[in-house]
């Protein structure tokens, strides 16, 4: 069976589920700073941005101008219920170790945070190093940045990369970035709607569980399973 020369993971409701306590500790942060109404639905349409782009998608959609020097609450909370609450996506940690070739992480989210949720969900032995956040490179996703900045690092060609995102902006960011995009809904923040906006946005296949990525990935023979 050929092999891709690269899996790249998306982070936050890929590997771990985090996006439903992401937007819990959003929604408690703007309330402590007196602007309430940040609930689900509006974070819904942030997921796979950087944390910058959510706060200016925040205030596109509700009015609410987050302060500057609070940034750094938006994290605290979240870390907080990231160390209490947060766990892996069901089935990720069997999938990862019976994958064989090279795998690495970009997510939007700053390296803290990626190692933090990859350390308390027990991830992190599954990637050692091949950590690549958004932070690194000039534009988040949509943009292709982060995803080829990811290959030039783990010396894959674009064309030889798997990309595994839970969002429409990821899902973009990867087919510009030339690569396979499979789409995941298996995390606890998944709708109705999820599985078709992200075939609108370019993924080659969609699944739900990570038995069916692997389902998918032996059809087409572009990665192997050891």
């Amino acid at each position: 069976m050929a092999q891709a020369r690269l899996m790249i993971f998306d982070c936050d409701g890929v590997l771990v589920d985090s996006e439903p306590l992401a937007a819990k500790a959003y929604e408690r942060v703007y309330e402590k700073h007196g602007m309430p109404g940040v609930h689900g639905g509006i974070i819904a349409q942030c997921i796979g941005m950087k944390q910058s782009d959510i706060i200016m998608k925040i205030k596109e959609l509700t009015g609410h101008q987050f302060p500057p020097a609070a940034d750094g609450d938006i994290w605290a909370e979240t870390k907080l219920l990231f160390s209490e609450e947060l766990k892996p996506t069901p089935g990720i940690e069997p999938f990862l170790s019976e994958l064989a070739g090279n795998r690495c992480v970009a997510s939007s989210s700053s390296v803290e945070r990626i190692n933090h949720s990859l350390s308390v969900t027990g991830l992190s032995r599954f990637f050692g190093e091949a950590i690549f956040s958004s932070s690194m490179v000039k534009n988040g996703k949509p943009a292709p940045d982060i995803f080829l900045h990811a290959a030039e690092k783990m010396g894959a060609k674009p064309a030889d990369c798997i990309v595994i995102e839970d969002s429409p902006f990821g899902i973009q960011g990867a087919v510009a970035a030339g690569m396979i995009a499979i789409g995941y809904t298996g995390g606890g923040h998944t709708y109705p709607e999820h599985s078709a906006r992200l075939k609108a946005a370019g993924a080659d296949f969609v699944c739900a569980d990570w038995h069916e990525v692997s389902r998918e990935l032996a059809k087409t023979g572009r990665a192997g399973l050891s």
